[in-house]
């Protein structure tokens, strides 16, 4: 079977990741990882209605708070069994995504966007002020890690364990991963592109564009919802501020930095969104300046993405050694005697 080099690249990314771990030792990258891995979730969600169906949403974090303040608030008010809870939890925010959908859907472009801002504003603004639910700005604490398991050849796992916790956080992302590549190549997925390309001409061949659209919607949101969950139970606190519009923001970012509407792109969005502002902490003064340069110089001269990008390298380059290859081939041997 030949293996494309965007392929490689992706199986390279998967085995680096498998093995992180064991390649850094500081324990503080491990966690910047770990929240990496959640942002891929978020990004990969976000890329269903935005990439892959054309529609900007703003509400990526505060679907993320509502899977993680109702997963903690489970555990702690009614007393759920942790996996339980954590299993349970992001059908929350596909349940608030399928109510707000409904009406939203029926606005389209930056209309849409304002939307769900909107929202998003709407739930920071409840977390915050339902004090005797959410704690408020206080926040909530004391939230537990997952149980330990006991598994086949393993053992005991411990998830107080922060590279257990990093491998729970990347079997999940990566079966996000997967989830997001099945919906792009599935008849699903190519009829949100349509709905993306030309939507009234969707809707003229008998496409239920508005029913494809929620879909799209509840499914970005239940990715979210999943991140939330991963970030309560590891961080042990949260409040309000993780969930604000600004981390919607960042998600988009990372779509569109990544590559909007490819399966590789929002991941390597995430791991950039994450890690880049923490390389520059070198200079606390100019670093959010810096930031913000590199972002835009790479939006400006990779407007399709960095994934698209590389793809498109790659393949020149093979072109290239193939056409120098056919070259040295067609050439001649020279006589002996010249």
């Amino acid at each position: 079977m030949k293996v494309s080099g965007l392929q490689f690249f992706t199986l390279a990314a998967f085995t680096l990741l498998g093995a992180l771990p064991y390649l850094v030792v500081t324990p503080y990258t491990i966690q910047l990882a770990t929240i990496a891995l959640m942002w891929v979730l978020m990004a990969q969600g976000l890329n269903v209605i935005q990439g892959e169906t054309g529609y900007v949403s703003i509400a990526q974090a505060g679907f993320m708070g509502v899977g993680a303040y109702a997963s903690v608030l489970l555990v702690q008010r009614d007393g759920f069994p942790i996996w339980g809870a954590m299993l349970i939890a992001p059908m929350a925010a596909s349940l608030l995504a399928a109510i707000i959908g409904f009406p939203s859907l029926r606005v389209k472009g930056h209309y849409f966007a304002i939307v769900t801002l909107a929202y998003n504003l709407v739930i920071f603004i409840t977390f915050s002020n339902a004090v005797s639910i959410t704690g408020g700005e206080g926040g909530l604490s004391e939230i537990p890690r997952p149980e330990s398991l006991e598994l086949p050849y393993l053992g005991t796992v411990s998830f107080h364990n922060r590279i257990n916790y990093y491998y729970l956080t990347f079997i999940i992302a990566t079966f996000g991963y997967l989830g997001a590549w099945l919906i792009s190549r599935s008849a699903f997925g190519r009829v949100l592109r349509a709905i993306r390309q030309n939507e009234p001409l969707a809707e003229a061949v008998g496409v239920n564009c508005r029913s494809y659209k929620l879909t799209a919607f509840v499914i970005s949101a239940t990715y979210a919802g999943v991140a939330g969950v991963l970030y309560a139970h590891m961080i042990g606190f949260i409040n309000p501020t993780p969930f604000a519009p600004d981390a919607s923001l960042n998600a988009i970012l990372a779509v569109i930095v990544g590559g909007s509407g490819t399966v590789a792109g929002p991941a390597v969005g995430a791991f950039m969104a994450t890690f880049l502002p923490e390389f520059l902490r070198v200079d606390e003064s100019t670093r959010f300046i810096a930031y913000g340069l590199i972002l835009i110089i790479a939006t400006i001269y990779l407007p399709r993405g960095l994934v698209p990008a590389i793809a498109d390298g790659i393949a020149a380059l093979r072109v290239r050694f193939r056409l120098d290859g056919s070259r040295h081939a067609c050439q001649k041997p020279r006589p002996a005697n010249e």
